[in-house]
């Protein structure tokens, strides 16, 4: 939407509603989540739903409040230092493998944080003449909670999956669709648009727009599934270096890799682990919770490759459902949107982030935001892979199809798949 287009009532109307919104879903998400937890890290890129709860807060509240409303007196002085992701010009920041080392502040305490954070936000909306420059600002503040509420599902399910109970988090009965014969999209040889496009909201590394040369390539309609994923392991995957790149085999050996993340043999049955609880690997459905790694020793192994992010650019722009996530998708058709597991390997929507080939830099031109937010991606623009397409995590309204993901090559409890490409 172009808000910049509505009156200042409008504008606040629709600011208020959509900070309301946005702030409630964040809270919708936990409920699933004992207060014991709130407060778990198993490893150093996990962060405890309590933190995201908190760093999305200190977010408004030094971004919006501190900057921006007279007289405004922070709530505590020393979540400055806590809930600090990494904004080096905001000050010092709590290390990110530390986070769950901390009992304190409570849970009860960061949701009265919320609470009276979001009082001075909607306050200083309805109260003030925010001009668009502070608007610009809430809205990016918003697609970073949605972007957080994306990281809470990720973060949860890794917090619940290193628990041999296998804890149930939605009670959502998944109904899995059959799976489509694969087939391929191809397109032809020549100059295309790239980036984020019209007035909605993109971040600073979708843009600018630009003219990308590509050759002609093809580029599959259905995702990798598990079947065809365990089609790799049980032929030697794992074990054969020549697929591997030279980090990757690295990797596997050191890490006693295997198989994807989330996958347990049980009395010679593979089964999956989900945020809907311990089920029976559903060979349709697409292999989720993958590295760069695994993915581009996949492809080689079925003499493809992986799309560069161009390409997984254009086709998606091209699809029906290059604007859409999975929860989207789900919306429009009036079922229940807490189905946190892809459930097609078929295009109809965006199921899970598919790896592309490009390593993660900034577009010709590339401008990042100013002041404290230019941190917020351009400095993550080193030893990274990007990734497309959306999931089942992300929320409705957050994804647009220039929209740039972005993961170290060995990481994988993002909601991560395989979309494969080949040159003609």
């Amino acid at each position: 939407m172009n808000w910049q287009q509505l009156s200042s009532n409008e504008k606040t109307k629709y600011f208020v509603d959509k900070y309301i919104q946005i702030r409630s879903s964040t809270i919708a998400l936990c409920k699933g989540l004992e207060k014991e937890d709130y407060t778990v890290q198993p490893i150093a890129d996990v962060s405890p739903p309590k933190w995201h709860l908190g760093h999305t807060t200190w977010f408004f509240e030094e971004v919006i409040l501190v900057k921006h409303m007279a007289d405004y007196t922070r709530y505590q002085q020393g979540y400055r230092l806590l809930f600090n992701s990494y904004y080096k010009s905001a000050g010092g920041h709590w290390l990110q493998s530390q986070r769950g080392d901390l009992s304190r502040p409570t849970v009860d305490e960061v949701l009265h944080y919320r609470n009276f954070v979001d009082e001075c936000v909607i306050n200083f909306l309805t109260m003030s003449e925010a001009d668009d420059v502070i608007l610009s600002l809430l809205e990016i503040g918003l697609h970073h909670e949605q972007q957080h509420q994306e990281l809470l599902l990720m973060d949860i399910k890794y917090i619940l999956g290193c628990n041999p109970l296998a804890p149930v988090f939605s009670d959502t009965h998944l109904n899995a669709l059959s799976s489509e014969k694969s087939s391929w999209r191809s397109f032809d040889e020549g100059l295309y648009e790239i980036g984020a496009i019209g007035n909605g909201f993109a971040y600073d590394n979708e843009m600018p727009r630009h003219k990308s040369y590509n050759y002609a390539f093809a580029i599959s309609e259905t995702l990798v599934s598990n079947g065809e994923y365990l089609e790799f392991i049980q032929d030697g995957g794992y074990a054969r270096a020549e697929f591997w790149l030279s980090l990757g085999w690295d990797w596997i050996n050191n890490m006693k890799v295997s198989h994807p993340l989330y996958w347990q043999k049980i009395d010679n049955e593979w089964f999956e682990f989900t945020l809907h609880g311990l089920m029976p690997l559903d060979l349709n459905l697409p292999v989720t919770h993958i590295s760069y790694f695994e993915a581009d020793a996949f492809a080689n192994w079925r003499v493809a490759r992986l799309p560069t992010e161009q390409e997984l650019e254009i086709y998606l722009a091209a699809s029906s459902f290059g604007i859409k996530a999975a929860s989207e998708v789900q919306l429009q058709r009036g079922e229940r949107t807490d189905i946190y597991h892809p459930t097609a390997s078929n295009a109809s929507c965006g199921q899970v982030w598919c790896w592309s080939k490009s390593h993660y830099s900034g577009y010709p031109s590339y401008k990042p935001y100013q002041g404290m937010l230019t941190e917020y991606n351009g400095k993550f623009m080193c030893n990274q892979f990007v990734l497309r397409g959306g999931c089942v995590a992300t929320p409705v309204g957050h994804y647009r199809h220039s929209y740039r993901n972005f993961y170290a090559p060995h990481q994988r409890w993002m909601f991560s798949g395989i979309r494969l490409a080949k040159d003609i």
